[in-house]
């Protein structure tokens, strides 16, 4: 069985009002649009071609979400459960209704996520930088109450990036918060000049957040079209700007850590966030071939992009899979032959009784499937 699916996007204050617009070649409607899911996901179930929504269909069982996102401005500072304490956060927090603003769990699972850029320059913050490194960013701030308490928190012996957030987001260090962002209209390090820029433009569409210090903690990571980074549990992470595609475990679970007006519950943050530096590796398209996949290690999902370029392409899938067209006109075929048009910004959902789907015309589309299929 093949189902056409769309869905409206939703109008998250940091959505782009163009991005998904011009992917669709449609007129842009002047709102902010932020995603646009494809999933049976209660909070926003894709339309079917037809009528009713993929929930009805599914009975709410995808272990995935598919979305495009488009980000004008940052999204919050934030990390995600790994499936464990996301169960032990949900059973404490059973005494809270559901829509409580101060809940931190809002289901039992874990959220990691894949994303993969379709603009030709995507932005995002990603996993904490070695400290050594940082302090000689902070080093470009020059010597005030602000980047002096800093540097003291970076070079303490115990856990230094946990004690820094920690402090940062505690409430009692907002006057050396706004000393850092004053002084980053001065900085000036060639070795960090881009981490400069793009936090200089965090902080000026989040005035005296503290969110704006904790993101000169991070990596600065820039996507170009095709390239993608996995976040998994315990990850610190925050996308800029750009436009992708995403997918994420069927879950709702995020504790923030700045760059936001909503709930941050610093404990509980931390209790999650792994704090070891790493470097978030970049996933690139394959040079040659169709199909590009982007391996992950969860068995909630798994994404392969295709290249459809006039030859029909066969690929073997087990689903419940799905099909986003991101570029071109693609039709999608299935057991029955019958073949389903998608125009771009829509999907094709393929039941769990489809082995094969033909994808055919000239475009670029996004396989979306349970990663165990894949392992």
């Amino acid at each position: 069985m093949l189902l056409r699916l769309s869905n409206e996007p939703r109008d998250y204050a940091w959505g782009s009002s163009t991005l998904l617009a011009d992917l669709e070649g449609r007129e842009p409607t002047g709102a902010p649009e932020a995603e646009v899911w494809f999933g049976d996901h209660p909070g926003d179930p894709a339309d079917v071609d037809g009528g009713s929504t993929l929930d009805a269909v599914t009975g709410g069982s995808l272990p995935y979400l598919l979305k495009l996102l488009a980000a004008a401005d940052p999204l919050s500072i934030q990390v995600h459960p790994t499936i464990e304490q996301a169960r032990d956060g949900w059973a404490r927090e059973a005494h809270l209704a559901a829509d409580d603003p101060q809940r931190n769990y809002r289901d039992d699972n874990h959220k990691p996520e894949l994303i993969v850029a379709l603009s030709d320059r995507f932005e995002a913050l990603g996993g904490l930088r070695p400290v050594e490194d940082t302090v000689r960013l902070v080093g470009a701030l020059g010597s005030s109450a602000g980047p002096d308490a800093l540097r003291e928190k970076l070079t303490a012996a115990d856990d230094p990036l946990g004690g820094a957030i920690a402090w940062l987001l505690s409430g009692s260090a907002q006057t050396e918060v706004d000393d850092i962002i004053d002084a980053l209209g001065a900085a000036s390090s060639e070795e960090f000049a881009a981490e400069l820029d793009a936090v200089r433009a965090i902080a000026a569409r989040n005035p005296g957040d503290p969110g704006v210090v904790v993101a000169l903690l991070m990596n600065l990571i820039v996507l170009r079209r095709g390239e993608g980074i996995f976040l998994r549990a315990g990850l610190l992470h925050a996308y800029v700007s750009g436009l992708g595609v995403e997918i994420m475990a069927a879950s709702d679970n995020v504790l923030r850590g700045g760059l936001t007006p909503k709930h941050i519950d610093v404990p509980e943050l931390l209790s999650v966030l792994d704090t070891t530096p790493r470097v978030v590796p970049v996933l690139r398209p394959s040079a040659d071939g169709a199909v590009t996949a982007y391996p992950v290690d969860v068995d909630d999902f798994a994404l392969r992009r295709v290249a459809v370029t006039g030859d029909d392409i066969e690929l073997d899938v087990a689903g419940p899979a799905m099909v986003l067209v991101t570029a071109g006109e693609i039709t999608v075929a299935g057991s029955d032959g019958g073949a389903v048009g998608v125009p771009v910004g829509q999907a094709v959902f393929a039941s769990a009784d489809e082995s094969v789907l033909v994808l055919a015309g000239a475009g670029e589309a996004f396989v979306a499937e349970p990663g165990a299929t894949r392992r």
